[in-house]
């Protein structure tokens, strides 16, 4: 075991000393495995990995990050914030409110927290400030609702955990259903509860007229349709996860296009955004899985279920602990990149008391939601940050606290009721 912790000293000093992370995870595995088996089998096995990227299966990721970009060029957050706006926006704190629902149905066609964050910031900020909003608690609410990006399907975050653990990725969507919808309560109670203690956070907003309610809804109906080719199609049988992203990305496309909020170098402009972004997952996802296999090289995978043999803990606890460590770790990691460290290190052992990968997965997605929006490495508020440069970061800090202890609650409830999660998929069958 100490080979591993080695290479995690070593990869955690060349972080410290500013190597990207992708490239501190490939040289420490590269070198681990060379050292522990030899320089052939490390030669090999990166080569293995990097051939192994291209796989169909990962088509996916670039799909949904395309679909992404094209969805946000076309304008439908707008249309998702003005509905839910209608039918909320009157109540104390109901801008927040509409802010945190468009969060939730823009998520469910982006993917992307950090896109949905600096998406829904330059839809909704502006109507904040103008009904005298709080900073503080208008761009926490922004964070928070952020973070549904990566928990409410389709999720890149559940494509990569999916793909690592050979977990079905049909499933990791249908369970991340409910949660997601919990997610969405407890979000809107936070934001409810803040706002009766102090209304001037929050003052309300106009009643919407039932008209005006029903307009809003009708302009709504580009999302569902996007929605229901993605998701219907996959659990329909009609396509598999990689072409439902593909039929996904041509719908925003085609919605984009029809907008008139395309042109030649908005479209160059989003492809290179996409070839950017996807390029940067790949990367790190082939430093990671180099890692991964220096850590499986070494004994600490079987060390740990030794170990926790020894200490006879309740199963539980182990989830509890690991829920933890996730925490700790999201406070000074990047969380794509705590992902895949750790899977490879915690898996096997939560396979080996017999949880359910889909219900671990779950967790793991909740635990790094909570790490997108706690300091000091919160990447949902270094966006707003860059997005809202007249706020400060710890004003944003401040402002997503209630929405923390919110996903705290969420995560306690899942881990003491697992059917929360598990419910859809074994509905689905799946």
């Amino acid at each position: 075991m100490y080979e591993a912790l080695l290479g995690f000293a070593g990869m955690f000093l060349m972080m410290f000393l500013r190597v990207p992370i992708a490239f501190a995870m490939g040289a420490v595995g590269f070198v681990g495995v060379g050292l522990i088996r030899s320089w052939p089998a490390a030669i090999s096995t990166t080569a293995s990995e990097v051939v192994d990227i291209a796989a169909y299966t990962l088509s996916v990721v670039p799909l949904f990050v395309l679909m992404g970009n094209f969805v946000t060029r076309a304008g439908m957050s707008r249309e998702l914030y003005r509905a839910a706006y209608a039918f909320i926006g009157h109540w104390r704190g109901g801008l927040a409110m509409s802010t945190i629902a468009a969060c939730a149905g823009f998520g469910a066609i982006c993917g992307s927290s950090l896109a949905t964050a600096a998406t829904m910031a330059r839809v909704a900020m502006p109507e904040m400030r103008r009904f005298k909003y709080h900073d503080s608690f208008a761009a926490g609410s922004i964070a928070a609702g952020g973070t549904l990006g990566i928990l409410i399907p389709p999720s890149v975050i559940m494509v990569i955990y999916g793909i690592m653990t050979t977990t079905s990725i049909g499933a990791l969507f249908a369970a991340g259903f409910i949660p997601g919808l919990l997610a969405l309560v407890l979000y809107l109670t936070a934001a409810g509860i803040v706002t009766t203690r102090n209304p001037q956070l929050g003052p309300r907003g106009e009643r919407s007229s039932w008209s005006q309610r029903l307009d809003a809804l009708r302009d709504v109906w580009a999302v569902l349709v996007l929605f229901l080719i993605v998701i219907g199609g996959m659990y329909g049988g009609w396509f598999t996860p990689p072409e439902a992203a593909g039929m996904g990305a041509f719908g925003g496309f085609l919605f984009a296009l029809a907008r008139r909020t395309l042109s030649l170098a908005i479209l160059r402009e989003i492809l290179v955004e996409s070839a950017r972004t996807t390029a940067m997952l790949f990367t790190i996802v082939i430093g990671a899985s180099i890692f991964s296999n220096f850590v499986n090289f070494t004994t600490m995978p079987t060390d740990l279920q030794t170990f926790v043999v020894q200490f006879n803990m309740a199963p539980i606890m182990v989830i509890i602990v690991i829920c933890l460590i996730y925490v700790v770790l999201g406070c000074a990691m990047e969380s794509l990149s705590m992902l895949l460290l750790t899977v490879p290190i915690f898996f096997p052992l939560v396979q080996s008391l017999g949880f359910d990968p889909v219900w671990f997965g779950i967790l793991i997605v909740c635990v790094i939601e909570i790490s997108l929006i706690t300091p000091p490495v919160g990447m949902n508020v270094f966006v707003l940050s860059s997005v809202l440069p007249d706020v400060s970061t710890g004003q944003i800090w401040k402002g997503v606290t209630p929405f923390v202890i919110a996903d705290v609650v969420r995560l306690a409830i899942l881990i003491a009721f697992p059917i929360i999660t598990l419910f859809l998929p074994r509905l689905l069958q799946l």
